[in-house]
């Protein structure tokens, strides 16, 4: 299982950090959108748009933006308050797909003010 996400982005990387997932999810690879890996290659290749999500690759499955944090809830633990509250909110694929919006574009203001280019380009 890999996370591919922006490694530029502050809410990005500390979102994945502070994420715990059940052991039962298994291994779990957090790779940077910005550096050549073959996850990222792949998730662009699928046609999504790394700029405007970030992704989930299970097995043969990417899930990406709204599905890829209500996927991600669905398997964290409770170990931690931030675990806790991820999964009480991103539960809901109806409310993670409400949400997810207000998120990219918090990321994308906070990328433009911090003076860093897009991942595509």
């Amino acid at each position: 299982m890999q996370i591919v996400y922006d490694g530029e982005c502050p809410f990005c990387s500390r979102y994945v950090a502070m994420l715990r997932l059940r052991e039962a999810a298994g291994p779990v690879e957090l790779v940077n959108a910005r550096e050549d890996h073959p996850a990222v290659t792949r998730v662009m290749a699928a046609g999504f748009d790394l700029d405007k999500g970030m992704a989930l690759i299970d097995g043969d499955t990417i899930h990406y933006g709204d599905d890829c944090i209500h996927r991600l809830a669905l398997m964290s633990t409770n170990s931690t308050l931030f675990n806790r509250l991820n999964a009480r909110i991103f539960r809901s694929p109806r409310v993670a797909k409400l949400l997810y919006p207000v998120l990219k574009t918090g990321r994308n203001v906070t990328l433009a003010l911090m003076g860093r280019r897009k991942i595509s380009g």
